[in-house]
């Protein structure tokens, strides 16, 4: 495990207007894990890079995408192929958004669009679980802050998840399978210059679901709590014996 990495899975890009001023997915979640750079790795597997061995990775983050789920793409077919075998060695696994609902995928769950539309915004997320029993969730609040953007949802979890966080628009905002593999879908990586920025993309997405985006603006909070997850799991990868 000496010279093992924490890999990031690079699913997508973000909007191009946000890079140049924000940067991507995996710098948000580079820098919420709070890892030395030299043990992060990037695999961009929508642009056909092979994954890692497994004796080569001591924790993957899948992140989130603009393609869907239920598109099937090839690269998202291997990684979902890919997924069991992180499981069954017990190598941390954390999936956000798209990677949350691909482990879902992987394990035997349904993946759909959500019947109510787009989640977006600052949402209360509320735990549903004893969190002291949880690597990940341990002793967090019962209630806490996240940022939301995704249109598709696990419509079912596997029968081997457990479910972790939820709240009235996301009966599935967080699940666990065994003991180190966790699928979350609101953003544990965003900031509120980059839930903004979705929001002003998003826009007509956002009143086609029958919400005003002047308020879902008004209620961008800091998210904290939600943050901390990242730095926790890069703990959890870089102590793994």
């Amino acid at each position: 495990m000496k010279n093992s990495k924490i890999v990031i899975i690079k699913t997508g890009e973000t909007f191009p207007s946000i890079i140049p001023v924000l940067g991507d997915f995996e710098d948000w979640i580079a820098r919420g894990l709070e890892q030395p750079s030299h043990d992060i790795q990037v695999v961009n597997v929508e642009a056909s890079q092979p994954l890692p061995l497994l004796d080569a990775v001591k924790g993957v983050v899948i992140a989130g995408s603009h393609a869907m789920v239920t598109q099937n793409h090839d690269w998202s077919l291997e990684l979902e192929g890919w997924i069991p075998e992180l499981i069954r060695e017990n190598i941390p696994l954390l999936g956000i958004c798209y990677g949350h609902q691909l482990i879902a995928k992987a394990m035997g769950g349904v993946v759909d669009f959500h019947p109510r539309g787009i989640e977006i915004g600052t949402a209360d997320i509320d735990c549903v679980m004893p969190r002291d029993g949880d690597q990940l969730f341990n002793n967090l609040p019962p209630r806490f802050k996240a940022h939301v953007f995704h249109s598709q949802t696990i419509i079912k979890l596997p029968e081997s998840a457990v479910l972790v966080a939820k709240n009235d628009f996301e009966p599935h905002h967080a699940f666990r399978i065994g003991s180190s593999a966790w699928g979350v879908q609101f953003h544990p990586e965003s900031d509120i210059p980059i839930l903004k920025a979705y929001i002003e993309n998003l826009t007509q997405a956002i009143v086609d679901s029958g919400q005003d985006p002047s308020l879902v603006l008004d209620g961008v909070e800091e998210t904290p709590i939600a943050f901390k997850l990242l730095k926790r799991f890069g703990s959890l990868a870089s102590d793994r014996p």
